[in-house]
Order: C-alpha cells, then structure tokens, then sequence
C-alpha cells in the first residue's frame, strides 16, 4: 500500500511519474491529481466511525432497556458524538424514565445548551454556551463523581475536549444520582418519561461508562496532521456493570451492545436509520439555520423537506470546486431541483428563488429557469420519480437526471465540453461569489422531497457508491462525481 501524508492509504500499483511517487508517500495534489484520472480507493488509517444512528423525533425514535444494579450510583461518565438537526426545542439524550419519582436526565435545552437533570434532589447544571450548528458533530463527555469534595467537579461537561463552564446547581457532595441508580428501571436513549422531547439529529460512539469518571481523552485524541478532536478505538475501557458501547454497526439491531450484553430495544428504528454520516465522514444535509422564513418543515436527519409556500432550504456546504453528485425523491408535484449560493439566503425578498440570479433550477414540467428565465430542458417529473444531479464545479456544469436518465443527452463525463448540461459557467458567475449547494423550492403548492446524499433516508432498491466508493445510490453514479462528505472534499473539494 502506499500513503499519503495524514494517514489516506492507496493502492500498490499507482502511476508514478506524473501523478505518482516511486517512494510510495503521496502528497495531496498528488491525489488530487491521481483521482480525477478515476477510481481511488481510499481507505483510511486511525478510528474510523462507520456508521451513525439517525433519530427521528417525527417517528418517536428511542432506545431502551431494563438496567440491574449500578456499580456505582455516584459515579460514571458518558460519552458520545451528536450531529443536531433542531434547534430551540427540548430533546433527550438519556433520561431513567421507567421510575417518575427517580428521575435523571441528559437533555439537550430547548435554549441550546447541554443540561444534566437531577430532578429527585433538585439539581440542574447546563453549559453557558449555546449549540446550533446543524453541520456538525460535536462530542459530549459528561463526567459526574459526586464524591469530590470540590462542587464544581461533581459534574462536568465537555464539547471537543474543552471543559465547558457551567451554571445552575451542582449536586450535594456524595449524592446518589438517579441516572441508571434505579434496578429494575427503564433507561431510555432519545426520550423523556412522558414519552415527548424526542431527540431529533444523529448520535454515534455512544459509550456509558458505569463506576467510572472518565476525561474526554479516554475516547478522543487530537490529530496530528489536521490538529481536529476525532474519536478514538474505546473498545479497552471497563464499562461496568450497566455499561455499554454502540457503534450501529448491526442495521437488523441498532442497540447492540459492542462491550458486552447491556443490548438496547430499538423503538420505531429501523435498519434505514443507519447512517453512514458520522464524527469522521461527515455528509452535507439541509441547514435549518438557513432556511427562508415561513412553512419549511425538516425531518429525518435533515434529509426531508415538507414546503407550504414560495420558500426554500440551503445545504449545509457551498462547493467551490470538484464534481459532486446526488439524488432527490420527489414525493410530489410543482417542485424545482437546484442549486444555489447558500450564503445568499437571507436575501430573498419573497419573489421565490426561482426569480433569483444566485439559483439554477430543473422544474417539475421538465422546464429549466434561472433568474426568472426559462426554456425547455428534460422530461416532467413527478411523484416517486427520482433526481440525479451532477454538479462539475471545476468546468462550471450542471446536469440533471430523470430515474437514471441525464436529460437534454447530458454527459457528465464530458469535461469541459459539457455535453447537454443544463447550465454553464456556474464556476466563474458573480452571482455565487461563494460557491453552490443543494437547495429546494417550489412554484406551486405544498410539497414534499427527500435527498439522498449517499445515506438515505429512504428506501432504494439497488445500491451504487461514487468514485471513491462511498455512498448509497439508487442510480449509477457518473465516473469522477462524488458524495459531499468530508472524506471526499479533504481529497477533492
């Protein structure tokens, strides 16, 4: 094998000269280079996080089981890396709910701060700062050892490795703690008690350990070569004896339990709330942060998007360079699919983004607009039908298909002839000053879609990856077009 500095691994029999390196260590433009010829199959060195759990608070996703006796009720630590999809509003991590007079709980706050609950004794400490980035993944330690004789250490929050202050009121000194103290009692991931503030975002490397307070360095470690917080192998820790670690590897039972046998219920979760968006390949959704006001409802994992009149959603990355490619189900009709400078949201006036000189649309009757220009393109689309859009940000083309089929004879492979794309110059336009994202809108009606950025959302009944084998795909991805993931753009964005 041979390695590019930063840990990418590739395969033995790579070019050298023009692309290549006889000494077999690459640099990045290097492998920029080599992928755009095609196919690189990456795989990486270090903890890498294969999958995620998405939750769903539309379809009360929760995990449960009966916990036995702690082996502490003082002491214990949890740890876990969590992608937000919704702010303002209350939403449980963990919470004992099987026993309403013993209640603990971990919450994030409907004011966006991470909360830990004693509601038995009283207690409730939160974070100063506030948490809304819908883009990214944040891991939480949460440390409690009601034993310390220094209040301010019975319990600690982390974001990233860096020790958060914290207000409210911190537990009495040798308090027993509610959280899983209760034997016999029901524990439940993403819920509380009264069966609402269901969580609502993704959640993976979820580590309880029982007997033990832990610092964040028992799950995470700094980079070397990008000096980001990244998760680490937590398969040597002692979990304890409620303790558990789930990885959601296995789609037919999202609460496995990988330390042990402390194996969770899966509660509306099916093996489609696997993702492959996770804390070290983190995929492009929808940015509720961004959407225009008025009727935009965002659901699973931000990948579903409910429109009741002219307004629109913006991804949650602009793309400047590179060939990208996705899907979107159509789930009815009067919808546009397009692309559009995130950054440029704020400015819609109400006129639809249609209208707008910062957007390029395929509309549902097979016509094609841009800033209130229009002219005939593809096929009409609508209800089930599904979008392909390929977007070459390097020669400035967009193309569109139709359940497979690239309207007006599109090739994307095309380079920089751009055979049958429906826009050009997209790279070089001082409209998008930022770059382009996926974005959704409509002319008419109340209407529904659902994206699929390799990890859907919804059910597809075949399977293609992109060029660097990433993805889920229900239609062949064109040769050099990637998924937006992190993964990807490190090497090619």
């Amino acid at each position: 094998m041979s390695k590019l500095n930063g840990g990418i691994i590739g395969p033995d029999n790579v070019p050298t000269g023009a692309f290549g390196s006889a000494s077999g260590v690459w640099s990045l433009s290097d492998v920029t280079n080599y992928k755009k010829q095609g196919t690189w199959p990456v795989v990486l060195t270090g903890h890498q996080v294969a999958n995620s759990c998405r939750f769903n608070s539309g379809s009360s996703d929760t995990l449960s089981r009966t916990f036995g006796t702690s082996t502490s009720q003082k002491i214990f630590t949890w740890s876990l890396w969590y992608k937000k999809t919704k702010n303002a509003t209350n939403m449980y991590i963990f919470e004992n709910t099987g026993n309403t007079s013993l209640q603990g709980s971990f919450v994030i706050g409907n004011n966006d701060k991470i909360v830990v609950y004693d509601q038995t004794n009283g207690s409730l400490v939160e974070t100063t700062a506030v948490y809304r980035d819908p883009s990214a993944w944040y891991h939480i330690v949460m440390r409690l050892d009601t034993t310390q004789s220094t209040a301010s250490d019975r319990v600690r929050i982390y974001i990233n490795n860096v020790q958060q202050s914290l207000g409210g009121t911190q537990p009495s000194q040798n308090t027993d703690y509610p959280v899983l103290s209760c034997s016999g009692s029901e524990g439940s991931i993403g819920k509380y008690h009264n069966n609402s503030a269901f969580l609502d975002g993704y959640l993976c490397e979820v580590v309880f350990c029982d007997g033990q307070s832990l610092a964040p360095t028992s799950f995470g470690e700094t980079d070397s070569v990008t000096n980001n917080w990244v998760p680490k192998d937590v398969s040597g820790l002692t979990f304890g004896t409620n303790g558990f670690y789930l990885d959601f590897k296995d789609s037919s039972a999202l609460g496995n339990d990988a330390a042990g046998s402390n194996n969770f219920t899966a509660n509306n979760l099916t093996s489609i709330d696997q993702s492959v968006d996770t804390c070290t390949n983190n995929f492009i959704t929808m940015n509720p942060n961004n959407a225009t006001l008025g009727s935009v409802t965002l659901s699973e994992g931000n990948l579903k998007a409910s429109l009741n009149g002219n307004y629109q959603v913006f991804g949650t990355i602009n793309l400047t360079s590179g060939k990208w490619y996705w899907e979107q189900k159509i789930e009815g009709s009067d919808l546009f699919v397009s692309v559009a400078d995130g950054n440029r949201a704020t400015e819609d006036t109400g006129t639809g983004l249609l209208n707008r000189d910062y957007a390029w649309a395929y509309r549902s009757d097979g016509v094609k607009q841009h800033d209130n220009a229009t002219a005939s393109y593809g096929n009409s689309f609508t209800t089930n039908d599904i979008i392909g859009v390929a977007l070459d940000m390097d020669n400035g083309f967009i193309y569109f298909s139709k359940n497979g089929t690239f309207q007006n004879n599109g090739d994307p492979t095309s380079g920089s002839t751009g055979t049958g794309a429906a826009y050009s110059g997209l790279n070089t336009d001082a409209a998008a000053p930022n770059g382009l994202t996926p974005c959704l809108g409509q002319y008419s009606g109340d209407q529904i879609t659902s994206w699929n950025f390799g990890s859907p959302s919804y059910t597809i009944s075949s399977g293609n990856t992109d060029s660097s084998g990433m993805g889920n795909f229900e239609y062949a991805v064109p040769s050099g077009y990637y998924s937006i993931c992190t993964r990807n753009l490190n090497l090619i964005g």
